[in-house]
């Protein structure tokens, strides 16, 4: 398990470097380029595209060739893409965003699989949490290291250097194939009716439903948030490297009902985006870093506990393809998000309205889960009050 656990945290660090990268160093590259960082929304609304494709039909292959493997296959996909961002060109970013993105969204149900069935299941919500802390610390690299990297190599110095570690690691988790794929079926055959398949067993079960909406609102959130915050510190007068330390946040530990927790992320990520909004060149640095780290430890923060609530509704061997159908509702959060607010900061020429847009659908997760935990809590008084 430990092992398990070591390996899939490394892999999820590069899927975040991967993901959160371009848009660090995306005022770099609108700078040399000379182009509109309505753009970077673009960027982001492609590559989630790509990973709502590639999670929906991922579930055939996982169980086809084995976890581990897929995890190789998808880091070895999110080099090839952060290498074609290095050409510079808008055919090269758009390789990037749809091989990379695709390849990077992968990731978390090959994890999830491969965690799922070497976990004891009482620990599963912890493991799940431990593991998906590699996205902020995939965040905290980027902030801290990605600004120096490309003031030493140059933008395309740092991608292609983040593509060659990726595809190095992938090589380094070769050794580990026979021991954790040992349950994959040969003799699985990808269809196109899996696709269908996967949102199916998603949509008929209430619970998955809900988690599914959750990650809807959760992911636009997140992928608004990884898109534009260091590029909207940047417009505000910030240096990269200062705006890049500010993006940094982390996670708590929750001791609590997981609605409740995803509850309370839900709130605490509408109060800082709405907070983000009101940022101005007048506010202090300290102000705007507790207000990212706020947004940091709610946005990108939700990994965890969703999943491991997903994967202890999913029926047997089937982590990977329900955690992929879940978070395919996700995608298309991830996929709304940035062209919703490319869009807006295109009309208004500000960054206002886009924030507040975001505010909505975390604040309604948040009343939501907190209304059905009411009602549960109301259904089972009234149970006990009959049964004495």
């Amino acid at each position: 398990m430990v092992i398990a656990l070591a390996a899939m945290f490394l892999q999820q660090m590069f899927a975040s470097v991967g993901k959160v990268l371009p848009a660090v160093l995306a005022p770099l590259v609108i700078a040399e380029l000379h182009a509109d960082p309505a753009w970077v929304g673009v960027y982001y609304g492609i590559s989630a595209a790509a990973s709502l494709v590639a999670q929906m039909g991922c579930g055939s292959f996982i169980v086809r060739y084995g976890a581990l493997r897929m995890s190789q296959v998808a880091l070895v996909l999110l080099g090839g893409g952060m290498a074609a961002a290095a050409e510079g060109t808008l055919p090269g970013f758009a390789g990037s965003a749809i091989i990379g993105g695709g390849g990077a969204a992968v990731s978390t149900p090959t994890s999830s699989q491969l965690l799922y069935r070497v976990s004891p299941r009482r620990l599963a919500p912890l493991i799940f949490s431990i593991k998906q802390t590699a996205v902020p610390a995939g965040l905290l690299i980027c902030g801290f290291l990605g600004p120096a990297i490309a003031s030493a190599l140059g933008w395309r110095g740092a991608v292609l250097a983040t593509a060659a570690a990726c595809v190095v690691f992938a090589a380094v988790l070769q050794p580990f194939r026979a021991r954790f794929d040992d349950d994959r079926v040969p003799s699985r055959r990808f269809r196109l009716a899996d696709f269908r398949t996967t949102i199916a067993s998603v949509v008929k079960t209430p619970d998955l439903r809900g988690l599914s909406f959750a990650c809807f609102a959760f992911n636009g959130v997140q992928s608004v948030f990884t898109a534009y915050f260091v590029t909207y510190l940047v417009t505000l007068g910030y240096e990269l490297a200062a705006a890049g330390r500010v993006l940094w946040g982390w996670v708590g530990s929750f001791h609590l009902a997981p609605r409740l927790v995803m509850a309370g992320l839900a709130l605490g990520m509408a109060a800082s985006v709405a907070l983000t909004g009101l940022f101005t060149a007048a506010w202090p640095i300290v102000a705007m870093g507790l207000v990212g780290a706020v947004l940091s430890a709610t946005a990108m923060s939700w990994h965890g506990i969703l999943l491991s609530e997903t994967a202890r509704l999913a029926p047997a061997g089937s982590a990977g393809a329900v955690t992929g159908g879940v978070l395919s509702f996700g995608q298309i959060g991830a996929l709304l998000g940035p062209f919703a607010f490319s869009l807006l900061l295109r009309l208004t020429g500000g960054y206002g309205a886009g924030w507040i847009l975001c505010t909505i659908p975390a604040l309604w997760v948040g009343i939501d889960l907190l209304r059905q935990r009411a009602s549960n809590e109301s259904s089972k008084a009234l149970t006990a009050k009959t049964a004495g």
